[in-house]
């Protein structure tokens, strides 16, 4: 089995990677909060400071009157095996500090570089690690003393801003709880112990810890409450002796201190018969036992939730996009992918599967229909209309038998109204097809990492659609001009042999310049140009969406990167990596997952390691 140092050093090794990365908060639980901690709890001038400097055996906490602890104090202490005694802030990695009282100095410039020289508080932790061979793996949370009235400076919600950060820490279930409560007070006033039977009511978490036990007024003693005769806890109280302000004040060593402090507990009259489980270096090695059981009883939870989130991470990485190969080959590669994916999802939106391709059909099958119905035939082939083209068709020619040239002007000038149609159908297909080219971009999950090679596929998609769109005009009104070109005459010779309608008897009679040109034949001539425009109409009702189909729909899913396959394969390497430009967002996101799944792949590997070798 591991040694208890080396299963505690891990986890203030895996506590402090998880803080370097950020991966302390958040949804659902980070692994920093499944790790146990011991969070120091107590009111103003309770003595947390004395009990955190003798499990330290250093002074190197700023000291003062009111509210010194203005920010949490993250402090995880990592035994070494050699002399050299350093500290670490993570605000300041590159710097490593020799001198406690440079790091009690620290301490109180980065508390007022977030909360300034003022008396407010912040819940923005500062880190601290230290490296001794005097200290114990653990990792302590000093928190800002619990009180009861706001002094001038702070803001009236200042005790209850106090007390929901320190509950924000000591209500997570792994966290352990150090009660701090001088001698001198009575237990049942206690705010620390108050706290901690609130959040943790079977005291299973809770270390009640009574301190200034030599301050007592003579006659006294805090017996009752050492032996868990007066508050009973789970866990054994411990009684500390704090160091004298005139030890403090002459920078006595905390060797001497811790000395001093079990010679007291040896003599005493009063705790001689406890004297084996009182003083900080007791207390530092119960915390550093308990955190042991603690961390052994968590191991399976703990490697279950490493395992799921490595997982997660895998899934986010692969939804993302793993790192860009460097070799030109494989950019050109993964370009083509890119262009691939892009391809099937754009025909998912033509044939169906995606929304989209059925705004083509509503162009056919409403909107075309629409414009034809609209075209001014009634004004073109009117009776002053028609008796006008036809009466100039002949010149000053007179006609024999019909006025062929007059219905051939008449259709002529119909038909050219379709075009307007035509051309409408095709520009509405054209924006359809651009708009499915956008949407398809921005559905596509593997090219949304790359802004660049986005822009350059709907740039190439765009230029394909625009001559997709020419060629769909030119064909249309080719459609239009083959019906002028060439009339349908077995159309007119149907007419010619059906009978000709008498005249009403109230028509006017042909006046001496109107010969045929009557009312008569003019409405003759002007119904049967209308019918023959309707049937060429029907036709074109027909050929215009197949030739759009052709033209545009056709092509574009045939070849509309086409062009662009034939112009990256011609570019260079550079050329290639700008095409697969990452958003830097994107770029940084994929490294904190990368570092991430890095640590919790490392945490499982060595916990396996520690706690089962």
């Amino acid at each position: 089995m591991a040694t208890m140092e080396s299963l505690i050093g891990l986890v203030n090794k895996i506590q402090r990677a998880c803080t370097v990365l950020g991966d302390h908060g958040g949804q659902g639980m980070s692994l920093w909060e499944a790790l146990p901690s011991v969070a120091v709890v107590g009111g103003q001038s309770s003595g947390k400071s004395s009990v955190l400097e003798s499990i330290v055996g250093r002074d190197f906490l700023p000291r003062g009157s009111g509210i010194v602890t203005r920010r949490p104090l993250v402090l995880q202490l990592h035994k070494t095996e050699s002399g050299a005694e350093y500290a670490e802030f993570l605000h300041a990695p590159k710097r490593r500090f020799t001198d406690f009282a440079a790091v009690r100095k620290e301490i109180s410039d980065e508390t007022d570089r977030i909360t300034g020289k003022t008396k407010q508080i912040s819940n923005i932790p500062i880190h601290l690690s230290i490296y001794s061979p005097n200290v114990v793996n653990l990792t302590l949370i000093d928190l800002p003393g619990l009180t009861k009235v706001a002094v001038e400076g702070q803001s009236d919600s200042i005790v209850e801003d106090i007390e929901n950060m320190v509950r924000s820490y000591v209500e997570k279930p792994n966290c352990i709880i150090l009660a701090i409560t001088p001698a001198n007070q009575d237990i049942a006033t206690s705010d620390a112990i108050k706290l901690a039977r609130e959040v943790d009511p079977s005291g299973e978490r809770t270390f009640g810890v009574l301190t200034k036990l030599d301050l007592m007024d003579k006659g006294t003693n805090a017996t009752e409450v050492l032996e868990g005769r007066a508050y009973r806890l789970q866990h054994p109280w411990v009684g500390i002796v704090n160091r004298s302000q005139a030890d403090i004040n002459k920078n006595v060593d905390m060797i001497i201190s811790r000395r001093k402090e079990r010679e007291y507990f040896e003599t005493s009259p009063d705790y001689g018969h406890l004297a084996s489980r009182m003083g900080s270096e007791y207390l530092a090695k119960l915390l550093s036992q308990h955190l042991e059981l603690v961390i052994r009883q968590r191991i399976p939870s703990i490697i279950a939730m490493i395992n799921k989130t490595i997982e997660e991470l895998n899934a986010e990485l692969d939804r993302i996009g793993r790192p860009i190969a460097a070799d030109g080959g494989a950019q050109l590669y993964m370009i083509l992918e890119l262009c691939r994916a892009f391809d099937r999802v754009f025909k998912e939106h033509l044939d169906g599967g995606r929304s989209g391709g059925d705004r083509i059909y509503g162009v056919f099958d409403h909107q075309l229909p629409a414009a034809l119905k609209k075209l001014p035939f009634d004004r073109h082939l009117s009776l002053k209309n028609v008796q006008k083209v036809v009466t100039e068709a002949d010149g000053y020619q007179p006609h024999l038998i019909a006025p062929e040239q007059g219905y051939r002007r008449l259709i002529d000038g119909s038909i050219t109204y379709f075009k307007g149609p035509a051309e409408a159908s095709v520009d509405a297909v054209h924006f359809v097809l651009k708009e499915l080219v956008r949407k398809s971009i921005a559905e596509t999950e593997e090219l949304k990492r790359f802004p660049t090679l986005q822009n350059d596929i709907a740039t190439a998609a765009n230029e394909a659609l625009e001559r997709f769109r020419e060629e769909g005009r030119k064909t249309v009104i080719r459609l239009v001009e083959m019906e002028s070109s060439y009339l349908t005459a077995d159309f007119f010779r149907k007419l010619h042999a059906e009978p000709e309608r008498k005249p009403e008897k109230n028509a006017n009679p042909p006046g001496p310049n109107n010969d045929l040109y009557h009312d008569h034949s003019l409405r003759r001539i002007g119904s049967n140009v209308s019918a023959y425009i309707a049937m060429v109409s029907d036709t074109l009702k027909n050929t215009i969406p197949k030739a759009v189909v052709y033209c545009q729909v056709r092509e574009a899913k045939r070849s509309l990167l086409t062009n662009f396959y034939a112009q990256i394969g011609r570019r260079e390497k550079e050329r290639l990596s700008a095409m697969l430009d990452e958003d830097p967002q994107l770029m940084e996101r994929r490294s904190q997952i990368a570092k991430r799944l890095e640590l919790y792949k490392s945490a499982r590997d060595e916990i396996d390691a520690v706690a089962w070798k």
